[in-house]
């Protein structure tokens, strides 16, 4: 998952602000992609912090709130994941995106609310399909398979 393609459309923020985020995004994803994850999160912050106010109208915070909360997935800090990904799905574009759905399946999978993660992974199952769950540890496929039977 990368954030350094993030559209100039209607919900972004001025050119000058968008390009200043879309460059601190692909700093963010390319430390992230050589496992520098905490540096990586720094520009994933600063990008966030220059987000005008009521940010979670921004379509970019939708992608950097992805960014941040893959990070903290990776680096095991699931609650702090959590929270970004739940603010993710709050932003434009957020719902109904089937990678935002299947980390929240799997944060909710890894605290033990398992009803939620279900409902999470099916969605991301039905916005992805199968193919979503390839990437990732397959014990969550094989925990939605007990609910449903994925296509």
């Amino acid at each position: 998952m990368t954030v350094a393609s993030i559209p100039s459309v209607a919900s972004q923020p001025p050119d000058p602000i968008h390009a200043q985020i879309a460059d601190l995004c692909k700093q963010g994803d390319n430390l992230a992609a050589t496992g520098q994850l905490e540096p990586a999160k720094q520009h994933y912050l600063a990008a966030l912090r220059l987000l005008p106010a009521e940010h979670r109208d921004w379509q970019a915070a939708t992608w950097i709130y992805s960014a941040l909360g893959n990070v903290h997935f990776r680096l095991e800090k699931y609650e702090k994941a959590l929270k970004s990904f739940q603010n993710a799905v709050q932003c434009p574009g957020g719902p109904g995106n089937p990678y935002i759905h299947l980390r929240l399946g799997q944060l909710y999978f890894e605290r033990h609310q398992l009803d939620n993660a279900a409902d999470e992974l099916t969605r991301a199952n039905m916005g992805g399909g199968i193919d979503i769950f390839m990437e990732d540890d397959p014990r969550y496929l094989a925990f939605l398979e007990t609910r449903i039977s994925p296509r």
